[in-house]
């Protein structure tokens, strides 16, 4: 008898936590591992937030609340979207969460049928594929490069539609890449989505992390169309730092959110109510520390592509958004050493193979591009302060000299 379930043969445990728990494990041991693999600010959640969520505890406000938030904090929600996106919902469009993760969970196991296609730009954030199989969809990976800003367009999204297509997952701006879509990037995508009977996902995770004066754009704010047709995923973790508190949110039709409702009723049941309270406080409150953290990224972001595009052999491009760089080794993962490497040791993945490497003898913790769907490139979170990013950077400097 198998006593695990079948639909668990596919998916793979989250390669992001376990390179992230391989690399404290280290650090608990006296190692000095410089850690760019962890998704999450290295910020403190800002204070107003806290104090919120130590008033709800003196408030007595510690029992249960409905499954899908707190009345106060789906009105906070509703706020944030009119106030940022132009956007306007009801409460029964509206959902909270343990987390982005889990709404996007509740959102396909709501809509997905058997064998329903979800179309899924690559590089693309880890779970989102799995997620999809889970829910017995069947993701539909389209590849994009460094040589397209890492962006999906109109040509291909429409080559990748069929009679099952069911979803679009957009993403920006994206993780792993940093890439943020314009506006008119995302007119032309709408321009082939708007005829379509087709579910726009769009997880807007990193919205408030954006550089250079680029404007947040998301398919639901291009037309009241789209916008019918679109389901919006967000969340506190990313903005406010906030990433132990687990609070993510949804919006989209009623129907959709009514049967979410009802997954989580019967899994999770509603969100930690003290974390409901410090997520209302983040939405409604001071928006200065978002800024003040965005500008900190802004110049890590610039430090860390500068020196990774001084080492031989890596091209990296300047992402638009979130905290992640996406340097492509192409020329490193063709080096004679590299190659003898990888059949010494039956390594199939270039990228799986370098960060093994990275970690083992040089003490950098990266995550391999194959967990993003390229095996050409490793992700870097700029998201620790900049003398680490330094003396991270130059280990990988090191590494690939040495194997030159």
């Amino acid at each position: 008898m198998k006593l695990v379930a079948k639909r668990l043969d596919v998916v793979e445990p989250s390669p992001t936590l376990a390179i992230t728990a391989k690399a404290n494990q280290l650090k608990a041991n006296g190692i000095d591992v410089v850690g760019f693999g962890a998704g999450e600010p290295d910020f403190d959640t800002p204070e107003h937030i806290k104090e919120a969520a130590k008033k709800a505890i003196d408030a007595g406000k510690t029992k249960y609340t409905p499954v899908s938030g707190t009345v106060s904090l789906r009105d906070a929600i509703i706020h944030k979207l009119q106030r940022d996106n132009g956007l306007k919902y009801e409460r029964n469009q509206i959902i909270v969460g343990t987390g982005g993760k889990q709404v996007l969970y509740n959102f396909f196991m709501a809509v997905l049928n058997p064998g329903d296609e979800v179309i899924i730009p690559a590089p693309y954030w880890v779970s989102y594929a799995d997620i999809v199989r889970l829910a017995e969809g069947i993701p539909v990976i389209v590849p994009t490069d460094i040589s397209s800003g890492f962006k999906i367009n109109a040509e291909q999204l429409s080559k990748h539609i069929t009679n099952k297509t069911k979803v679009f997952i957009f993403n920006s701006p994206s993780n792993p890449t940093g890439s943020a879509y314009t506006r008119k990037e995302v007119e032309s995508l709408v321009s082939v989505l708007e005829p379509k009977d087709i579910i726009v996902l769009s997880d807007d995770i990193y919205e408030k992390i954006i550089y250079d004066g680029l404007e947040f754009v998301n398919p639901a704010m291009i037309s009241t169309k789209m916008k019918e047709k679109t389901f919006v995923v967000n969340g506190v973790s990313k903005a406010y730092s906030m990433t132990g508190w687990r609070i993510g949110y949804g919006a989209g039709n009623a129907e959709i959110v009514k049967n979410m409702d009802t997954m989580q009723g019967q899994s999770t049941s509603n969100a930690s109510s003290i974390a409901q309270a410090a997520a209302e406080a983040a939405l409604l409150g001071d928006q200065s520390p978002v800024e003040t953290m965005r500008q900190a990224f802004d110049v890590r972001r610039k430090l860390i592509v500068g020196l990774l595009n001084q080492i031989p052999g890596i091209d990296c491009r300047m992402p638009e958004g979130a905290f992640y760089a996406f340097p492509y080794l192409t020329q490193v993962f063709s080096l004679s050493a590299f190659q003898k490497l990888k059949q010494s040791k039956g390594e199939s993945s270039n990228s799986k193979l370098f960060c093994e490497i990275l970690l083992d003898q040089y003490q950098v913790a990266a995550v391999p591009g194959s967990a993003f769907g390229d095996d050409q490139a490793i992700r870097l979170s700029y998201a620790l302060g900049e003398k680490d990013i330094e003396k991270g950077i130059e280990r990988i400097k090191k590494m690939v000299l040495d194997l030159q």
